[in-house]
């Protein structure tokens, strides 16, 4: 073998590992890409969950303040299961704001159904002033719930707002 011959072998040799290494670092780039695509159309595949308050308890604990027990629908209107990792949010009662809370435990919430949770929230007698007779007497009361959720999926996680109106009966 001349030296030509193996300068030649070896140049084709290393030529050879460089298009190796090209190759793998664009499988690379694409998956990374590709990740990314899916990531981002989350958003399009996911349809937010919606919050419902279906009623409010009492539940006194001192003179000063009581926990109020809200009772909430969460629809998951997606065709998938939805995991609600955590959640904050704020509560109005007739247009005024009473307190906020946060829930931190896990819940399954099944692919096209609603789920019943039960959440605190401790409120001062003084912040309730024009809605505790409205609790207390079961009449119609306007409420607002607002706030964030942490949901996951078999696609990712994604943080979201949600606001919702109603009147609890």
């Amino acid at each position: 073998m001349s030296l030509s011959e193996f300068t030649r072998k070896l140049v084709e040799t290393k030529l050879i590992e460089y298009r190796k290494k090209v190759r793998l670092y664009y499988r690379i780039f694409f998956l990374f890409a590709f990740s990314i695509f899916l990531i981002s159309c989350l958003n399009w595949i996911l349809v937010k969950p919606s919050f419902t308050v279906r009623g409010v308890t009492l539940s006194p604990v001192s003179f000063t303040e009581t926990n109020l027990l809200l009772d909430l629908d969460v629809q998951n209107p997606n065709h998938f299961d939805l995991t609600l990792k955590s959640f904050g949010y704020t509560i109005y009662l007739k247009n005024e704001e009473i307190g906020n809370g946060r829930l931190k435990k896990e819940l399954l919430i099944p692919s096209s159904s609603s789920t019943q949770i039960r959440v605190p929230l401790v409120v001062k007698f003084k912040d309730l002033s024009g809605s505790l007779k409205a609790i207390l007497t079961g009449n119609d009361l306007p409420y607002k719930i607002e706030g964030t959720a942490d949901v996951s999926t078999a696609f990712g996680s994604l943080k979201f707002p949600f606001s919702n109106e109603g009147r609890v009966k």
